[in-house]
Order: structure tokens, then sequence, then C-alpha cells
């Protein structure tokens, strides 16, 4: 960054807006600073107004920050606490956790197995997490709750090396890395996934974060929804802290960065980010040409955050004790990321020439240090007292969320063929002079002939519980709250709601037209009053509740906003005024969705994390749910998160008005390829009711199952039915009931109609044209989950295909239609790929119709006329599939072509031309 002229490092320029209301004081200080620079030197001169301006903001004088600070230690050594550990005992068994972490990805390189894996990420993070896991992070039986650590991905290797030692893994587990159902031991899998994954591994990983960018986002709003629990009084969580860990290249992510702000504007000082600052990426450096960490520091202090560097260990104090005129420091400035790379992929001697030998004054500094004396300057990151510093500040701070920016090496104490090489990050095995040297180097009894005899299975090591390497980590945990990561299962039940939470919904909507939406909103308001449930429920609402009518929540359950409301809202004469509170109930995160479903990823995992389960009910516009966040919803899945997602305004033609970016065609389809959704697609409000009731009772009764239920909710107003008395609730939950049946059973021209959503009363247009106009009988089917019943089919023919011997079982598309006559037609306000979900299990002929293509801007009526998924399609459509069965004249169907004005968008009728949620 260019500085201003006449400015320098003040990011808001002089004070030339202010009066000098004593121009003859004003002129004394200037005389004093020039005094200063004149008998101490610029250096002295520097020092002093730094300290004058910590001073300032101390007694909150309101002067600006520093973009950016020295490339030095932000901690200077006389402020360093003492250390509290065994030096020598926890060097001693980070070695072990380096060789066994090394050996553990080399060995799953074994000839027939290559599976991959990565080593140098965890040998440059290595003393940033043994000094957490020794004297900070507190585990799942600490008396205060325990910390949330956000593991880096790639460095996942150390974690399984330290749980080995601690006896929680041992080696048939580690030689099972990658292999998550062909390592069989003994008739079991005996596996560990790549990464951190609590849907593969739900009793040790709690948080996936290999996805880069999901981690921070996915930290910062753990941190919040911590603090909600606590304003809200549901949980104590004052003593949790939260812990991500980080790569610098992760930072470029948009994810890493984009939520900073919130943090600080939350002032969440239960948050402390740690980002390894090895300088690169998976290719090469993160900033070769620049500073990676400096640009990091001016990032996030611009954004509110308290920044500690680690630049630096103990070896580089007393040559910055001795830099008196600075020389050192504007070497360690303006020398370049890619030359520190380049440094540390050399030796002594070559960093005395390159680096000391740019300044004269620097060189004399380590003329009589040996090369070697020079080589063993080590990074901050890597020195295990600055880290303790470090951490110690951060859970001092009070205010503001901390980041600590920590100086490493990717690759440290690998071997001069990893440390610091652009291609060290895909680097997965060692030869054989490699494997000798980093054993010599890390103290491990092997001998070479164990090392030559299968150079690809080195041996693991552990010294035995009885070593004291072994005692003092086993000690350090067991006070610190058991062995982290630690995740657990299950979570208690809750009380749901009895049936009369249900019944308001159930009786329709009488005359009133209502969307699904609303009916799903006046079903949550129902829910929400069971006194032991409701306070349970978190409705996430990205700045949308007046579009989908939840603006009457604002004075009754209020915003949650950690500093109440200190302001007279505009509206607050008014019934429904915006309400803020400390222990508001609602999380309304502005226009965020990659917020609000981090927060929801935190609700939904509540069940584990705190042991409180909480129910999350998220509703945003539908095409700014899984198209937008897709990712995010994967790692919620992983994560074996449990609520509600509620794609509202969906559809592609329900909302046209708004255009190509707002019209949802395919959010159906997107679901079908997460396990962890089981998604619907309801057409009235007693079909929300027994989804829901459904929902509850999978995700929070006494078996729940770690699933998330996806509704999408419409805009367009209708006449709800009533619930009929014979209801198919059955059907319902699984995927399709008989709604309308036809009148004349015995007619010879039958037909079955398919609908889901909004394209239901499409479907019984359609019936009521076939009936009156051809002379056609057909069935009306509500589809409320083309997915759920694929999925049902697949199932039943992976039955059939792995078990040869026993009685095939019947898809429930295929019992429900077999006895059926006609053909089947099928629509909906999706892509026909929805609905050729179900082909393969619709018995007889089948014929699709689909809003294929981008959307646009007119009617709802011409949208669907253009698609032709509207109701007079269908019936042309089913009078085309009747005539190739020979059933109606190949004439009719151009007859009805002509009738309904087929090829004029105009002319269609379908639907509801106006109309809110």
């Amino acid at each position: 960054m260019v500085a201003r002229e006449g400015v320098g490092p003040i990011i808001n320029g002089l004070p030339n807006q202010l009066p000098d209301i004593d121009p003859d004081e004003t002129q004394e200080w200037i005389e004093s600073l020039d005094g200063i620079i004149d008998e101490g030197g610029r250096q002295r001169a520097r020092y002093v107004m730094l300290k004058l301006l910590e001073r300032a903001r101390q007694r909150q004088v309101g002067v600006p920050s520093l973009t950016s600070t020295d490339y030095v230690n932000t901690i200077p050594p006389e402020r360093e606490p003492w250390y509290p550990g065994d030096e020598k005992i926890e060097r001693g068994y980070r070695r072990l956790l380096r060789w066994n972490a090394a050996m553990m990805v080399h060995r799953a390189q074994r000839p027939g197995i290559g599976v991959g894996g990565h080593i140098s990420t965890y040998a440059s993070a290595a003393t940033l997490y043994e000094v957490g896991m020794n004297h900070f992070w507190r585990g799942k039986d600490h008396a205060g709750g325990g910390d949330q650590i956000f593991f880096q991905g790639h460095a996942s290797p150390g974690m399984y090396a330290r749980a080995y030692l601690e006896g929680r893994l041992d080696e048939t587990d580690l030689d099972g890395f990658r292999q998550e159902h062909s390592h069989v031991v003994d008739g079991k899998v005996r596996a560990l996934p790549s990464y951190p994954h609590p849907r593969q591994m739900p009793d040790f990983w709690e948080f996936p974060t290999v996805s880069m960018g999901l981690g921070p986002v996915n930290a910062i709003y753990q941190a919040q929804f911590n603090r909600y629990l606590h304003h809200r009084g549901i949980k104590d969580t004052s003593q949790q802290h939260v812990w991500a860990f980080l790569g610098d290249g992760e930072m470029d992510e948009v994810e890493s960065r984009g939520a900073l702000q919130w943090a600080a504007n939350e002032e969440l000082d239960n948050l402390t980010f740690v980002i390894n600052c090895n300088l690169q990426r998976l290719d090469g450096p993160v900033r070769g040409n620049g500073k990676i960490m400096q640009e990091l520091e001016s990032f996030f202090r611009g954004a509110g955050w308290n920044v500690i560097k680690v630049v630096w260990g103990r070896g580089w104090d007393p040559l910055l004790a001795a830099d008196r005129d600075g020389a050192l420091v504007n070497l360690m400035n303006t020398t370049s990321d890619g030359d520190y790379q380049t440094f540390k992929a050399n030796d002594g001697a070559y960093v005395r020439k390159h680096f000391f030998g740019r300044d004269p004054r620097t060189a004399k500094m380590v003329e009589g240090w040996s090369d070697e004396e020079v080589w063993r300057l080590t990074r901050g990151g890597h020195d295990y007292q600055k880290v303790y510093a470090a951490y110690k500040a951060a859970t001092e701070t009070t205010g503001v969320p901390t980041v600590i920016l920590a100086h490493t090496i990717k690759g440290y104490f690998l071997g001069q063929h990893f440390a610091g090489r652009n291609a060290t990050h895909q680097m997965k095995k060692f030869a054989l002079d490699d494997l000798k040297d980093l054993r010599d180097r890390l103290e491990i009894p092997v001998t070479d002939q164990v090392l030559e005899d299968d150079p690809y299975q080195p041996p693991y090591y552990h010294p035995g519980q009885d070593d004291e390497r072994i005692s003092y980590m086993m000690a350090r945990r067991q006070e610190l709250g058991g062995g982290l990561p630690s995740r657990r299962r299950g979570g208690k039940a809750l009380k749901l709601p009895e049936d009369k939470a249900y019944a308001t919904v159930k009786k329709g909507s009488g005359k009133q037209q209502i969307a699904t939406t609303m009916a799903w909103v006046r079903l949550l308001k129902d829910l929400m009053r069971d006194k032991e449930f409701g306070s349970r429920v978190v409705p996430i609402i990205p700045d949308e509740a007046r579009t989908f009518g939840m603006d009457s929540f604002f004075p009754t359950i209020k915003i949650y906003n950690p500093h109440g409301q200190n302001y007279t809202p505009v509206d607050h004469e008014l019934m429904l005024a915006y309400r803020e509170a400390k222990n508001g109930q609602i999380l309304h995160l502005g226009i965020n969705e990659a917020g609000s479903v981090a927060a929801f990823t935190a609700a939904g995992t509540s069940y584990s994390t705190h042991d409180e389960p909480m129910v999350p009910m998220y509703i945003f516009y539908s095409m700014f749910g899984l198209q937008r966040t897709g990712d995010a919803i994967w790692a919620a899945a992983d994560q074996l998160s449990r609520g509600f997602l509620l794609g509202a305004t969906a559809g592609r033609t329900t909302l046209t008005g708004e255009g190509t970016q707002h019209m949802d065609g395919h959010s159906p389809l997107l679901a079908s390829t997460n396990t962890a959704l089981v998604a619907y697609d309801p057409a009235f409000s007693f079909e929300i009711a027994h989804i829901m009731k459904s929902g509850l009772e999978r995700m929070y009764g006494q078996n729940a199952e770690d699933v998330i239920f996806y509704l999408t909710l419409y805009n367009e107003p209708i006449v709800m039915p009533a619930e009929p008395e014979d209801v198919d609730a059955e059907g319902i939950v699984k995927g399709m009931y008989l709604f309308k049946p036809a009148e004349d059973t015995g007619n010879d021209k039958r037909a079955q109609l398919l609908a889901s959503g909004v394209g239901v009363p499409w479907a019984l247009e359609a019936q009521e044209l076939l009936k009156k106009d051809w002379g056609v009988d057909a069935d009306v089917w509500s589809v409320t989950s083309w997915g759920e019943l694929r999925r049902d089919g697949l199932a039943c023919d992976e039955r059939a295909f792995l078990h040869p011997d026993e009685e095939a079982p019947v898809a429930y598309v295929t019992q429900r239609l077999q006895d059926m006559p006609g053909p089947v037609v099928a629509t909906s306000d999706y892509m026909r790929a929805v609905q050729d979900q179900i082909r393969e299990w619709v018995p007889g002929d089948y014929y699709t119709l689909g809003a294929d293509g981008f959307g646009f801007s007119d009617t709802r009526a011409a949208a669907r006329r253009y698609y032709h998924i509207d109701g007079p399609s269908m019936v042309v459509r089913t009078l085309e599939a009747l005539a190739k069965q020979g059933v109606v004249d190949k004439a009719v169907v151009g007859q009805a072509i002509d009738k309904y004005s087929l090829h004029d968008v105009t002319a269609g009728t379908s639907g509801n031309a106006g109309g809110d949620a």
C-alpha cells in the first residue's frame, strides 16, 4: 500500500478540520518532536510516537489506528509471560508426533494403496497445535463446557498422531488412513478419513474445515451462537472459546475475510483465529512479491480485530535489541515473502549472504556466528514460548476478536527436500535417505536395517504409556478436560409439540388465498407457542422477513443483538415495530446467505457441541440457497447438522417479475445430490403440517437422525384446501399420494397426472379440461418429494441387485401406480430433470413437462405457457400419450393445441396473476 504524501501510516489523514485553540502549545509539541529526532534519531522518535498513539487509544482520544506495524513480534520479550510447561518434555513428544504423522502419510503411499495425504502442513504447525493442547484448549469434560477448535484440514495427520500417542487410536487405525471402506481388519473396518469429517468419524472430528474458506466463517458464527445461547439463558458459555486454525493461502477465499467485520461488531472476544503463515499456497508463494502477514494485519486491523504477530523466535531477540539504528527491522520490513521462502530452502551460508549481507550493519551483527548458528534462527510459529505469549494475550483480550499471525516454514523439520519447497504440499513420501535423516533429527530409535528392509512401511513409534513424555501429555489433557479433537453423539430428545399445534393449517384457508410461505409462517407461530419447544426454535432470516410475512415476529420474540437496541426505531409506534434485544430469538443476519448458513450450522449442531438441541429454521429466497451456498450446506451436512431449510419464493415461474437470477427452476435437483437433505415440494398447508411434524420427529425425537429437511415454499396465493378426512399421511411423507381421483373409473380413456408444489393446481386444471373437452378421466397425484421417491427406488434396486435370492422389494412409486390405468404425465415449476428422477420406477408410459432454460421477467401465466408446464400443456401431453397408445385419434392432439392456443404465450391463464407471500 502506498501512503498518501504527508500522511504516512495514519489512515485517516491529518486533523486539518480541527481548530488550533493554542498555537503556542502546538508549536512546543512540534519542537519537542524535532528535538527527539535530532537527539535520539528517527528510530527513537518513531518509538515515542507509537507509544503516544497507543496511549491515546487507551485514553479513547479517537486517533486513527496504524494499518500495519513493523515485521517483528507484537509482544516484545519484556512483556512475555513465564512459560509454564516443561520445554524438554514437550519438545520430546512433539518429535514423536512429527514422526508418526509423517509415517502415516508415507505408509499410505505403499504399493497397491497410494491414496495420497499431506505431510508438510502439520510439520509447519506442530508448535501452534501443541502449545494449545498443553496449556489452553479445554476438552469436553472441562467444567466450563470445553473449547471448540476448528483444526486446519490438511493438518489432520498430526491430530491422528496425537490420538495414537494418547491411546485413542492404534497402528491399525493409522494404517487405514484414507481407506474408509477397504481397510478391514478382523472383519471390521479400521480407517481414518483424509480430513476432519465428522460424518465419517463422528466420535472424533467436530468441525469440517478442508473446504477452504468455510472454516473461518463457520468459526465466527459458532462464536456468535455461543453468545446467543448465553444471552438467551439456555447455557452458560462464558468460559468457552472458539479457535480457528487457518492457512495464509486460505485467506484469499472470499468467505475467509467476508465476515470479519461481523465478528468485530459483535465483540466476539471468545474467538481467536490462528493463521499459519508459512507463506505458501498449494503451488507456490502466497505473496511472492509482497508480504502476506503485513497484508493480513492491515485487513484484520481495518475490520476491528486485535492483531498479534508472531514473526521471530527467541534467537532473534538479542539481534533486535542491538538494532539501535533500525537496520535489521528495515531489512525484515523490505524482504519479500518469496525471498523468505527461498532462504529456508537453502542453508545458513545462503541466509548470511542473501539476508544479512544486504546491509553492512546487519552483516556485522552475525560476523562472529557460524553458519549453523545463523541457520538455527527460527521463525516465531516454531517457538513455543512466543506462541504461548500470543495465546495468553488472545485469551485475555476483551471486547474484540483476536487474530494471531504466526510465521512458519512449510515442511519444517522434514529435511531440505521438503522445507520451503514449492512442491512441498504435494509431497507425500520420503526417499530412504530422507527417512534416515528425519529419524536422526527426531531421535527415533529405529535402525537403518529396519528402514532398509521395507522403506515403504517404516514403523510408527510409541515409547509406551509409562514414558515420561506420554505421561506428561496425558496429564495436561486430563487437567484441561480430555482429549481433542472430540465429538459427542446423539443429544437429548426434545419434547415436541402436540398434534393441536398443527390443527390450524390443516383446516385450510377457507375463502382466503394464501401462499405456502404464509401457511408455513402460520404453522411456525403455532409451534412456537409451545412453552417447552418454542424457546428451542432459532429463526434465521437474511433481511427478508417482510417478504416472507415474518415481520410480526419482531415485537414478540425480537431480533438478537448482543448490544440490545440503543436507538428509537422509526416505526416504534407501530404494532409490528422493529425490535432488537440482547435476549432476542431471531438471528437477522442482513443480506448474508453465507453467514446465515454458518449460523444454521452452529445452531443445527448445538445438540452435540453444547448438548442443547436447537431447531434452526432458515428461510431464504429459494434461488439463493443451494445454488449460492451449496458448499456451505454440504459442510453443514458433514457436521451432522439438523434443522429446516425453507426455500421461499420457489419455482421458476412464481417470481417471474424478478428475472433470471431469482427464478429457481432446479433447487430440488441440487438437493437430491446431498444425501443428508430430505427435500419436499409441498402444494398445500396440510402437507406442510405433516412434513414438518415428520422432520421434528426424525431430527429431534427419541431416535434422532442426522438429516436436514428442505422445503420449497411459494409466494403465489391460492385457496388452501382443508385436509381430507382420509388423508394419506404416509404418502405425504414418503413422497406421493392420490389427492383427487377421477370421477369415472370405468372410462376407457384414463390417465395419471403427477405434480408438485405450485404445479398441483395446474394438474387439477388439466383434470377438469381433459374431462370437459376430451372425455378423459384423470387421477391427480400430489408428489411431495420427487427426491425421496427416487431414493426409495434406488434402495429397492440396490437390495435386489445384491440379494438376488430374496424377493425383490418394489419401489413406492411402482406400488402406487402399477394398478392405475393410462399413461403418466408429470409437471412442476422446475426443470424436467426433477420429474425425470422417478422415470425408472414408473410403470407404463411416462411423460414429463418442465421449466428448462433461463428465466425471464413476465407474468406467471405467460411464463408457464412459454415453458409449456401449465394445465393446457398437461392436457395436450396427455392426449399425445393416449394417441400413441391408440386410445384417441392422433388428430386430437393438433386440435387441442389449436383450442388452447398453445403456441401463443399470451394465451396462458394458469395461476394467480398477483399476490405476495
